[in-house]
């Protein structure tokens, strides 16, 4: 299951990513779209993709780990986000680099929940 999840949320990651660089009103550049990103927040997802992809695909023991990791990193990036948001505009910046908006916040907070959990779920890591 770890593996088959794991593969599901690469392929998500990747497609949210090419989503955000052609900018739709899902996912875009522009404030109107209901998830913000701009082109550091696409690279993060393609890079998040790609990893989960060939962890669950080349490196199935380090999968548990990988997902712990990944989803410690969206808490942090949540509780970052929530902290740089502004009330008046709803928008934010992470460090200067990386926009986001209440919607994105709260999008990371559910992906840390679960990616962690996942890999706190561990050997479970089966072929498909």
């Amino acid at each position: 299951m770890q593996k088959n999840i794991s593969v599901v949320l690469g392929v998500v990651f990747v497609l949210v990513a090419v989503l955000g660089m052609i900018s739709t009103p899902i996912v875009g550049h522009d404030v109107t779209s209901y998830f913000m990103t701009n082109t550091t927040h696409d690279v993060v997802h393609l890079v998040i993709g790609l990893v989960l992809l060939y962890v669950a695909l080349k490196k199935v023991s380090a999968l548990s780990t990988t997902l712990k990791t990944v989803g410690v990193i969206y808490l942090l990036v949540a509780a970052l986000g929530f902290a740089a948001v502004e009330m008046v505009s709803n928008t934010g910046s992470i460090l200067g680099l990386v926009d986001v908006n209440t919607a994105d916040n709260w999008l990371h907070v559910v992906l840390g929940v679960v990616i962690l959990g996942l890999g706190l779920k561990g050997g479970d890591a089966e072929v498909m």
